[in-house]
């Protein structure tokens, strides 16, 4: 890591030109599986650009290496990272630029940049454009569905009794995979995204040390009727042996036919194709509600654009951010990469699970993932997995509310925007 750490930092450096004529600029790069995507994208781009040069430097752990040349001020000239809660964080200390007057901001789905704002920003500045979005929601077959005459459920009433039919049927509705211990936040994001909902979030900090079953909000108040809905699938719709089995026995098994739905999102759609290119898949939204109108997509920003606030090479870097924003240019990405552009007007690809959740993103029906508002100090994770071998609900909401409280009273509040 610490000679990535140095080449990233190097090339931070080597923003010069190497001409007179020829801007060129670093492009801090983090998703290893779209190198070949941005090596075309900016083949085109320098074709219709000659003079500027774009060196795409691609790096794993990009948010522990982005710190490290922040801290360095070897800030690259253009950056994308995952829009998660370290994002978030730098976006608040008031390391990158604000976009909130540039052009290309307008063409962006106005829920995609909603989803950015509550992971943070600095003051009222738009600190990052969302670029392509994953969607986090139940994969189903889509033959066991029509086999059976089972619609997409809408409420969470409808969803069980889905998940009856099936084992009435003989057919696993889920397949579990625990031995990874994440896949079980999946749906811990979508279950909990609905009483995460109204500033839940900014109500827990401005709580902070007071956290508690006592406290206007907090885990043990607002997340019980989640939780239980989580160990109800688990506990009730699995197969056997679900705590021992990984995510790729999972796919596996879903590309086999032997379960009708996994609870992963639109990340799992590719190797489950790589395993049965014939399978014919969607995706519906959590109905943890019983209303209809009340369904959220989870979705979570994978790709965003950003820059250091002072970049002397603004307006070169913009002209790659406006050509990458372009239509034709953001619809071939998100087809290779699978995922849903955040241009408004841009066309989804023809994979039948990414038209299956293109509504919700059409309607704004979308939010983020709620874990990424959870300090990265709080064991989320390992206090989900736990809960769901052990289904004690009461437990798993103490110990969250306990952790926050711990984080809060070690933590000193910062001043961000233009109190800072």
């Amino acid at each position: 890591m610490l000679v990535a750490a140095g080449l990233a930092i190097g090339l931070g450096g080597c923003a010069s030109g190497s001409g007179d004529d020829v801007t060129t600029l670093n492009f801090f790069q983090f998703k290893g599986e779209a190198l070949e995507d941005f090596d075309q994208m900016i083949a085109d781009f320098e074709a219709e650009n000659p003079d500027i040069r774009i060196v795409q430097n691609q790096v794993a752990d990009a948010d522990t290496l982005i710190r490290t040349l922040l801290v360095k001020d070897r800030i690259p000239d253009i950056i994308t990272l995952n829009a998660n809660g370290n994002f978030g964080r730098l976006a608040e200390a008031g390391v990158f630029r604000d976009f909130t007057d540039e052009p290309v901001l307008q063409t962006i789905n106005p829920a995609v940049q909603d989803i950015l704002a509550d992971l943070g920003s600095y003051g009222d500045e738009v600190n990052g454009l969302g670029y392509v979005n994953n969607a986090n929601g139940v994969i189903y077959n889509q033959a066991i569905f029509e086999d059976l005459g089972l619609e997409v459920p809408e409420t969470w009433d409808e969803f069980i009794a889905v998940c009856d039919a099936l084992k009435a049927a003989g057919i696993t509705p889920f397949y579990g995979t625990l031995a990874d211990s994440w896949t079980g936040m999946p749906s811990w994001n979508a279950l909990g995204a609905y009483p995460a909902q109204d500033d839940f979030f900014d109500k827990m900090r401005e709580e902070g040390e007071n956290v508690g079953p006592d406290s206007e909000v907090s885990f043990q108040k607002n997340f019980p009727e989640a939780m239980d809905q989580q160990y109800t699938l688990f506990s009730n719709y699995m197969q056997e042996g679900y705590r021992g089995r990984t995510y790729d026995d999972g796919n596996a098994a879903f590309a086999n036919g032997e379960v009708a739905m996994l609870l992963q999102g639109i990340w799992a759609t590719n190797p489950v194709k790589q395993m049965n290119p014939d399978i014919e898949m969607g995706i519906f939204p959590y109905p943890a509600t019983n209303d209809p109108d009340d369904r959220l997509l989870v979705s979570g920003v994978d790709v965003v654009f950003t820059m250091g606030k002072d970049n002397p090479k603004e307006e070169a870097a913009m002209r790659f951010i406006d050509y990458a924003f372009s239509k034709d240019v953001i619809e071939g990405f998100a087809a290779s990469q699978n995922m849903v552009p955040s241009v408004e007007g841009a066309e989804l690809s023809d994979d039948p699970a990414l038209q299956s959740v293109k509504p919700y993103f059409d309607d704004g029906r979308i939010t983020g993932f709620i874990d990424h508002q959870v300090p990265p100090s709080i064991p989320l994770t390992q206090i989900v997995q736990e809960f769901l071998f052990n289904g004690d609900t009461e437990a798993a909401l103490a110990a969250l509310d306990n952790e926050w409280r711990k984080v809060a009273a070690r933590t000193i509040p910062v001043t961000t925007g233009e109190d800072q």
